[in-house]
């Protein structure tokens, strides 16, 4: 049998074949391992493998069972069940659309700062835009919102999950990209809040050019009013502008108060200052709001009180627990632990905890885990083989002489990254594509950083690159999932309206795809961004300082040398064994010399010899 072919071919037959397997319908993880084994035992016939190809594979899958960050997955998942079950986003969309509802537009912002808020907490996508389109697009049709912009605004919102910590897709990446998952929390924080920014911008945008398109709320809509008619956001206001003098004045004692706490010489990381001092304000706002409540002073409106009871809980779990894996207390998995416990307590205190949900929300769970590691599985076996027919090689040859270089590289990967989105979901993206990519990446991409970033900072700005480009795969047709979700509580039938009494049309398929195209664009703009600079990145996350060996073996070498001349030698002799001779001064200057000179002269060697 010619196996000159197979050789030649045999990375590209494996895509083929992992093409074929996808295609007769086999659920994605199988496939993946299926490909694995009958390409390995395939190359073993060819001659390419040993026979004890696979001896090693056991120990692979063992060791993901092992791996204690894959952990986090169904801790944060748990968290979001319990608190999505819990009735916490019906609570939110009606108190932040009282508060943003009387000015033009002020429902979409609603929206926007909900689905945020959700994608820190519940950080599932489906649950998110069900609850946007069941409780918010019903409000939005009956005061006569542009239906593209409504249906647009909840689909995109409830995708921000993918890009906000503590992000399900940030997990799998940094455990695919072998890089650590507090280092990619932190890297996608300032991108993830700026593109929740470029979305409010979209919206303020739309009510100055078509007002007519995002109307205010009614004055009869307004449920929460003084008994004199006063709205109550003169209080909400005051509140506000108190917690965040507070906020700024920690932010400025932070470094001073934390680092001897946590016995840290470096200056404290950006996003650990913002965390921290968001913590400090939403605490002092949910202390003011009780103290008000149990002693009755009425400094505070109803509106005041109702946000600040609904709106801090859910921050103050976001902040502590993003804070404490920020600071380094606690790791990804045991922030996603303690987020757990906090989601039980909260929904405990609401009185909405029981047996039921606690079954609905560890069965969900349990099924997303098991899912997650069966695809990990076989993508691992996949991999395995791939590996061993040196695919990553392969790859790299592939875009050698790609035009554009390095960024030339990155367009096309974002190009793939956002075609396979449109057919295939964000794990197996995560699982099948990235790990063929990092080697390439972490090779030719740390050209494209600022001169100075540490070579490991390459892979961590790449992850956060394919986590806002993946987030578009929840939007595109044909199988955007987000449009699929509001697809299927958006009415699909005319009906009136229970409130006004009005006929209102039904929502048309073609409305919720128009909506999500400006909204991709949004998307895509976020992630030219963050390739154009990658310090929104970088510039998030605590870099070691960098200590320059042969300056600092000099400076010892001439403290050395000064101590010696001054006769202090002796003083820097190490203490002498029992029953040795004592060394005089000079010898001992000699004796610690000659060792620094011969460890400078060994590095300036090593470095010669690297390409």
């Amino acid at each position: 049998m010619d196996t000159s072919f197979i050789a030649q071919n045999f990375v590209p037959l494996m895509f083929a074949a992992l093409f074929i397997f996808l295609l007769s319908g086999i659920p994605v993880a199988f496939g993946l391992a299926a490909t694995g084994l009958f390409m390995g035992f395939i190359g073993m016939e060819a001659g390419l493998f040993g026979s004890n190809l696979f001896q090693a594979l056991p120990l692979r899958v063992f060791g993901i069972m092992q791996n204690d960050t894959l952990l986090a997955i169904p801790f944060f998942t748990l968290m979001g069940i319990i608190l999505e079950r819990s009735g916490m986003a019906e609570d939110l969309l009606e108190t932040v659309g009282q508060v943003f509802g009387p000015v033009r537009g002020g429902l979409a912002i609603a929206v926007i700062l909900v689905g945020a808020l959700l994608a820190a907490t519940t950080g599932v996508v489906a649950a998110a835009v069900i609850s946007m389109g069941l409780i918010s697009l019903p409000i939005m049709l009956r005061y006569g919102y542009n239906r593209t912009i409504a249906t647009g605004t909840i689909t995109a919102s409830g995708t921000l999950a993918q890009a906000i910590p503590p992000s399900l897709v940030l997990i799998v990446l940094a455990d695919q990209l072998g890089r650590s998952v507090g280092d990619m929390y932190a890297g996608a924080l300032i991108p993830g809040l700026l593109l929740v920014g470029v979305y409010l911008g979209f919206v303020v945008l739309v009510a100055f050019i078509k007002p007519k398109w995002v109307p205010a709320l009614p004055a009869e809509a307004r449920i929460y009013r003084e008994p004199n008619g006063a709205s109550g956001h003169r209080s909400l206001l005051i509140l506000f502008a108190v917690c965040a003098v507070a906020g700024v004045l920690w932010s400025k004692v932070h470094q001073s108060v934390v680092n001897p706490l946590i016995d840290r010489q470096l200056p404290a990381p950006g996003d650990e200052i913002f965390i921290l001092s968001m913590t400090i304000a939403s605490l002092l706002a949910l202390a003011l709001a009780l103290v008000n409540k149990l002693f009755k002073i009425g400094l505070l409106s109803r509106l005041t009180e109702q946000v600040t009871f609904v709106l801090i809980p859910p921050l103050v779990l976001i902040f502590l627990v993003l804070g404490t894996i920020f600071l380094g207390i606690a790791t990804p998995t045991e922030g996603g632990a303690m987020g757990a416990l906090g989601a039980l307590i909260m929904a405990m205190g609401r009185g909405k905890l029981n047996l039921s949900l606690l079954v609905q929300a560890l069965d969900s769970t349990a099924k997303l885990s098991c899912f997650v590691l069966f695809i990990l599985v076989g993508s691992t076996v996949f991999s395995f083989t791939f590996n061993a027919a040196d695919g990553h090689i392969w790859v790299e040859h592939l875009f050698d002489n790609m035009p554009g270089g390095a960024m030339g590289f990155l367009i096309v990967v974002n190009i793939l990254v956002f075609i396979l989105g449109c057919f295939i979901d964000f794990f197996e993206i995560a699982f099948i594509v990235i790990p063929i990519l990092a080697p390439v990446a972490e090779k030719i991409l740390p050209g494209l950083l600022p001169a100075g970033t540490p070579p490991e900072m390459t892979l961590i700005w790449f992850g956060v690159i394919i986590a806002l480009n993946l987030q578009t795969s929840f939007l595109t047709p044909p199988f955007g999932f987000a449009l699929f979700y509001l697809r299927s509580v958006a009415a699909k039938k005319n009906y009136k309206d229970v409130v006004t009494g009005e006929l209102i049309p039904a929502v048309e398929t073609s409305q919720i795809y128009k909506g999500s195209i400006a909204f991709i664009c949004l998307q895509v703009v976020m992630v030219a961004l963050v390739i154009a600079f990658p310090a929104l990145v970088t510039g998030g996350i605590e870099q070691a300082v960098q200590i320059d060996a042969d300056k600092a073996l000099e400076s010892m070498t001439e403290s050395s040398n000064a101590a010696r001349d001054s006769g202090s030698g002796a003083a820097l002799a190490a203490p002498a064994m029992p029953g040795a001779p004592a060394a005089s001064g000079a010898e001992v200057g000699s004796e610690r010399q000659d060792p620094m000179k011969g460890l400078l002269e060994s590095m300036k060697a090593d470095e010669g010899k690297k390409p």
